[in-house]
């Protein structure tokens, strides 16, 4: 599975993905767990993510769309709910991309 760098640098452009890789890493500073209903095992689910970033559920939508493909995060489902956590395995491969890269 290659990464791809161009379609990382292109989510990492947008300071609302920038903001939503943030609040992913470290959800407890930005959500209460009671309102997810989990205590973030499963990841962050999607309307918790809306109220962060305070962008309709279409803009933010897109957003995390973008971030997938990336491959940035993952989306896993439960029933009807989808959590959304960081794809750690990516992310550090791409920070080593850039230190030899730039």
């Amino acid at each position: 599975n290659e990464m791809d760098t161009e379609a990382i640098y292109k989510a990492l452009a947008s300071p609302i993905r920038r903001q939503i890789l943030q609040c992913l890493k470290e959800p407890d500073r930005y959500i209460s767990s009671e309102e997810c209903g989990n205590d973030f095992s499963r990841g962050v689910c999607a309307g918790q993510m809306e109220k962060i970033a305070d962008i309709s559920q279409s803009t933010m939508s897109n957003h995390l769309s973008v971030l997938q493909q990336a491959g940035l995060i993952h989306v896993t489902k439960y029933g009807q709910w989808s959590y959304f956590s960081r794809n750690e395995a990516l992310i550090e491969e791409f920070l080593q991309h850039l230190q030899h890269a730039l």
